[in-house]
C-alpha cells in the first residue's frame, strides 16, 4: 500500500510511555459496580473479562509525563490494557509524520489540531484508516457526538476520526491587568487601542525597575493558533477563506490579510513583539509572558489559568485579564472561529486488524464518554484532585492538576455537554470571564465556509502550498519582501495548483 507522507520538519524528540491495565465489554452496557476510591461507577467483568490491549499516541501539553495516579483509576474503570505514548506537543508532528512513514502508528493515534488532520486526509483516501461513521450507532455514548462537528471532519462523506470538541470562539486576549491599571490603560477597545497597550508596555517601564525590559506582545511560529488569525478576524480578514463578487477566494487575496501583515510589521519595527516570534516555539512564547517579560497573549483565552499559575510564580504580585471584544478599522466586532473540534483521532488499519477489533477500541472511547469516566479523565479523582461545589468541579491544586490529570483532558472525546462531565468552578476570576467571553464571541463568529468542503488538489499540494504563504507572510512582516513580493508569492501559489484549488472549492460551494 502507497503511504502518504505527512509534509513536516524533522527534528529530536522526547517519548514517554505508560501502561495500564484495565478491561473491555465490547460496547455492551453492563451493571455498575461503585469505586470508592473515586465516587465513580465501574462496569462489572463479562463473562470474557479478558483486558483489550490499545497502545495510544497523542501529544503532551504539560512539561512533564504524568504519573500513574490517574492510569490506575483509569484501568478499573476502562477494562483495557493501555499503552499511552505521549509526545512534546512542540514537535508531535514531527514525530506523528516519522511514525506514519515506518508504518508503527498505534491502534488509536491522536493529530495535533484541524492543520494536521487537513495534511493526513490524503492518507485517509488512500484506505489507510478505518471508516467509523457505520459503527456508532452501536455505542449509545459516541452516537452522541454532535453531527455538525462530525460533518467538518468527514472525507469525501465519510466519517474516520472521533473528535475533542473545542470552544468555537476561545479566542481572544490575555494581558497583564496590573500593568494595564499602573498606566491608566483600560481594556483595547478597537485594534488602534490594542496596539497603544502594546506600545505602553514596552516603552513605558511597566514592572517598574527602571529598565526597558518589557515587550507588549509575545507571538510564536503559528500563524494559525498564534496572534495571527485572531488580529486577523478583528481587522476584517475571512476565517481561511472568504467571498468575494460571489466567489470563494483565499483569506490572503483580501486587502484586509495585509493590513493584518501591516499591523504585526509594525509593531515588530518598533519593537512590541518577540522580533523572532517566526522561530519562537508555544512553549518559548507562553515563557515571555510567565516570566514577566510580555504583557499581552493573543490565543486560547481558556489559557488565562495555566498562564496564570506559572506568571505568580515569578511575579507574586501579578494580576491577567482577559478581553475579546476589540473592533476593527470599520468598527464592527469578529472572532475566529474553529470547526467545532480542537484535535481528532484515527484508526490506522496497519494497527487494527479487522472490525472485530476495531469495535473494542470504540468500545473504550464509548466508556471514556461516560460521565464517570469523563469526569476522571477531566478532573482527576475526587477529593484528590478536585471537589464537587454547587454540582460543579473545583481544582483543589491547579498545578497538581496540570501535573497529574491534563494529559488525559487533552485526550478526552465529546464535549462537556455531549459526555455528561461536570462543569468547572473557576479557579481564577478571569478564568471565569473567559469562559463568559467565549460564549459572548459566538454572536460575533467568523466560520470557514470550507471547513466541509474538500478540494482533490488542496488535499494533495495545499500543504505545500500553504507553506508558499507562510513564509511570504512572515518575510513580509519581517520586512524581507514587500507588497510586491508577497503579490508573487500569491502568483506562484496559483501557478502551482491554487487556481485549481478555487475552482474545485467554488464548484463545491456553489451546490
Amino acid at each position: 500500500m502507497k503511504r502518504n507522507l505527512v509534509s513536516i520538519p524533522l527534528g529530536i524528540l522526547l517519548v514517554s510511555s505508560f501502561a495500564l491495565a484495565a478491561c473491555s465489554d465490547g460496547g455492551k452496557a453492563t451493571p455498575a459496580a461503585t469505586n470508592a476510591a473515586t465516587g465513580t461507577t465501574a462496569p462489572k467483568a463479562t463473562a470474557d473479562n479478558t483486558p483489550t490491549p490499545i497502545t495510544i499516541m497523542a501529544p503532551l501539553n504539560t512539561a512533564q509525563t504524568p504519573p500513574d495516579t490517574i492510569i490506575k483509576e483509569l484501568e478499573k474503570l476502562t477494562n483495557t490494557k493501555l499503552t499511552y505514548q505521549f509526545f512534546p506537543a512542540d514537535t508531535y508532528e514531527e514525530k506523528l509524520n516519522t511514525t506514519f512513514a515506518t508504518g508503527a502508528l498505534p491502534q488509536v493515534t491522536y493529530l495535533k489540531n484541524q492543520a494536521t488532520f487537513i495534511q493526513m486526509k490524503s492518507a485517509i483516501r488512500d484506505g489507510q484508516f478505518w471508516e467509523i461513521g457505520p459503527l456508532l450507532k452501536d455505542f449509545p455514548n459516541l452516537s452522541k457526538l454532535k453531527s455538525t462537528t462530525n460533518d467538518n471532519t468527514k472525507v469525501d462523506g465519510k466519517l474516520y476520526t472521533l473528535y475533542r470538541g473545542v470552544d468555537i470562539a476561545r479566542q481572544g486576549l490575555i494581558y497583564r491587568k496590573d500593568w494595564a491599571d499602573k498606566l491608566g490603560l483600560k481594556p483595547p477597545a478597537t485594534t488602534d487601542d490594542l496596539y497603544a497597550m502594546a506600545k505602553a508596555f514596552t516603552e513605558q517601564d511597566p514592572d517598574g525597575n527602571g529598565k526597558k525590559d518589557t515587550i507588549g506582545l509575545t507571538d510564536r511560529n503559528d500563524l494559525v493558533y498564534g496572534s495571527f488569525k485572531t488580529l486577523a478576524a478583528w481587522l476584517g480578514t475571512p476565517n481561511n477563506w472568504g467571498v468575494k463578487d460571489g466567489k470563494l477566494q483565499p483569506e490572503f487575496m483580501f486587502p484586509e490579510y495585509v493590513k493584518t501583515m501591516d499591523y504585526l510589521k509594525k509593531m515588530r519595527d518598533e519593537g512590541l513583539i518577540n522580533k523572532d516570534f517566526a522561530a519562537t516555539s508555544k512553549t518559548d512564547q507562553q515563557k515571555l509572558f510567565t516570566n514577566g517579560t510580555a504583557g499581552m497573549y493573543i490565543g486560547a483565552m481558556t489559557d488565562v489559568a495555566s498562564l496564570n499559575k506559572d506568571l505568580i510564580k515569578n511575579v507574586p504580585t501579578a494580576v491577567v485579564d482577559v478581553h475579546s471584544m476589540v473592533a476593527g478599522p470599520d468598527g464592527k466586532f469578529a472572532a475566529w472561529a474553529l470547526p467545532g473540534y480542537a484535535n481528532v483521532v484515527l484508526f490506522p488499519k496497519s494497527a487494527i486488524k479487522n472490525e472485530a477489533e476495531l469495535r473494542k477500541v470504540l468500545a473504550f472511547f464509548d466508556k471514556m464518554m461516560t460521565p464517570e469516566v469523563a469526569n476522571l479523565a477531566n478532573w482527576g479523582i475526587k477529593d484528590a484532585n478536585y471537589s464537587i461545589v454547587d454540582g460543579k468541579a473545583k481544582k483543589l491544586d491547579e498545578e497538581k492538576w496540570t501535573r497529574e490529570v491534563k494529559p488525559f483532558t487533552d485526550a478526552a472525546i465529546g464535549d462537556e455537554d455531549t459526555s455528561g462531565r461536570l462543569l468547572g468552578i473557576p479557579s481564577i476570576p478571569a478564568q471565569g470571564k473567559a469562559d463568559e467571553l467565549k460564549i459572548a464571541n459566538l454572536k460575533f463568529a467568523v466560520q470557514d465556509p470550507v471547513a466541509a468542503l474538500d478540494s482533490k488538489t488542496n488535499l494533495e499540494k495545499g500543504v505545500q502550498l500553504q507553506d508558499v504563504i507562510k513564509d511570504a507572510t512572515n518575510k513580509y512582516i519581517y520586512g524581507s519582501i514587500d507588497k510586491a513580493g508577497f503579490d508573487k508569492a500569491i502568483e506562484d501559489w496559483k501557478n502551482r495548483g491554487g487556481n485549481k484549488i478555487i475552482e474545485e472549492y467554488n464548484a463545491q460551494y456553489k451546490k
